[in-house]
């Protein structure tokens, strides 16, 4: 194994749970809305289930593969050349993956906080603190998690305390007003983000001390990022109404900017800033990492730590010219990008468990 650090059951939680909330906590809830309308906390809800779906789908190929990552996994069904060339396909899925999350915090920042600032000295300083993460291996940025994400439930729940005044229970109704034709197209581009994207701890099952409670807390991990994600888009429409949610960028910011307490505490979406940076920054960790084990593993190499400036470097340009502006990159995640997920995240994956099956049926008969 290239990765010699070996995590618990607990911080694989932690993980799933900061990954899954990543950046959707702040970009989801337009989408939703623009889609769903009044309804987009229930097709929040109906993007969780999904998402329990493909974690019982991974957890399956981790009890079909024990201890072998996705690359282990692919070399020993589809054979070592053909199985190397889809190990390089999940690392390109893994590193165009990590270069949009790194967009994405270029985006937000540029035009919400620094807005003089130049995109790229925020791409290359942010993936800088991304290695620094992880130049010591899995095990201590996991213990870093740990550390973080009772912050994130912190600055969460403080939001909710702080917001009652500003909602408006009348912007829900009326309740499935639509139907349910337009939920189910507002789940699917969340399906496609984050929870096809899940299959990046496949990538991680290998260095786990404990692997028989892995899917009640890959499960739990998964339920609870969801249900903050909800909770979320539910707020947003309360507070913005569905109109205004689907017309921000950020409404979740926006929601935090709503805040205002007597005339004296107001303005706090630091709050929100503060949730947002600390789970991307893990989402951003774990998309680097994963690509780069799976290139070391493609090629068989005994160390990965070289290969992080490199990366880093091609990383930030990358994201540069990942998508020409924001229009584009709205209408690539909410139409394309569930497409170009799926491929990895549920059909070669649905693959590697039904070929085994298939060749013992076909021994069987034979």
């Amino acid at each position: 194994m290239i990765e010699k650090g070996k995590i618990g059951v607990h911080q694989f939680t932690i993980l799933a749970i900061l990954f899954t909330i990543g950046s959707s906590i702040l970009i989801t809830p337009s989408g939703l809305a623009y889609t769903a309308k009044k309804d987009a906390w229930i097709a929040a809800i109906v993007g969780n289930l999904a998402g329990l779906l493909l974690v019982l789908l991974y957890q399956a190929l981790n009890s079909r593969f024990p201890e072998k990552s996705i690359a282990a996994q692919l070399e020993e069904v589809m054979g070592k050349w053909f199985g190397g060339i889809v190990s390089f396909l999940y690392f390109c899925f893994f590193f165009i993956l990590a270069a949009l999350v790194l967009r994405n915090i270029g985006d937000f920042i540029t035009t919400q906080v620094l807005v003089t600032t130049p995109l790229q000295f925020v791409h290359a300083f942010f993936l800088l603190v991304v290695i620094l993460g992880i130049r010591n291996g899995l095990e201590p940025f996991t213990r870093t998690a740990e550390i973080f994400l009772p912050w994130v439930f912190i600055f969460f729940f403080l939001m909710i305390i702080l917001l009652p005044t500003q909602m408006n229970l009348d912007y829900l109704h009326p309740i499935l007003g639509y139907g349910f034709k337009p939920i189910i197209r507002a789940a699917v581009p969340l399906i496609g983000t984050p929870y096809m994207e899940l299959v990046v701890f496949l990538v991680i099952f290998p260095y786990l001390n404990k692997t028989k409670k892995l899917r009640k807390a890959f499960l739990f991990g998964i339920t609870i990022g969801g249900t903050l994600i909800a909770i979320i888009s539910l707020l947003s429409i309360i507070v913005l109404g569905d109109d205004l949610t689907a017309r921000h960028m950020y409404p979740s910011y926006s929601l935090a900017k709503k805040i205002n307490l007597g005339g004296f505490l107001e303005r706090l979406e630091v709050i929100m800033a503060g949730i947002w940076f600390i789970t991307i920054y893990f989402k951003l960790t774990l998309c680097f990492y994963a690509a780069t084990m799976t290139l070391g593993e493609a090629f068989k190499m005994k160390e990965v730590r070289q290969l992080y400036l490199p990366l880093g470097m091609i990383m930030v340009v990358l994201s540069i010219i990942a998508y020409p502006n924001t229009s584009y990159f709205l209408q690539f995640a909410s139409k394309i990008w569930v497409f170009f997920s799926s491929t990895f995240g549920l059909f070669i994956p649905l693959l590697l468990l039904v070929i085994p099956m298939l060749r013992k049926a076909a021994k069987w008969f034979s």
